[in-house]
């Protein structure tokens, strides 16, 4: 089945987690990865507020792990560490 990866994220630091999009970007489509939303409009309803919500959809919930565990996503995650605040979840598709 089909997994989301959900990631909200308040930037700390503008040009080290532009480093980290940039190479965030190739290492999520290495795993089969798509982007559905990137930084769109939003609205909080309940829970800690984060400007910056990204979506990707990816294969499985084990090619998003496999994704995250990846040197080359590590490498990216790099840059996001210090210069951003973050939460990311892996949610399983019911289809």
């Amino acid at each position: 089945m089909s997994a989301l990866w959900i990631a909200h994220v308040t930037v700390t630091d503008d040009a080290a987690y532009k480093k980290y999009a940039e190479l965030a970007g190739p290492a999520i489509a290495d795993h089969g990865g798509t982007f559905i939303a990137r930084g769109g409009r939003y609205v909080q309803l309940e829970g800690k507020e984060r400007p910056r919500n990204v979506v990707a959809r990816f294969p499985s919930v084990d090619e998003a792990v496999a994704c995250y565990h990846s040197d080359a996503y590590q490498k990216a995650l790099d840059h996001a560490r210090g210069a951003s605040e973050r939460e990311l979840v892996i949610v399983e598709i019911s289809e």
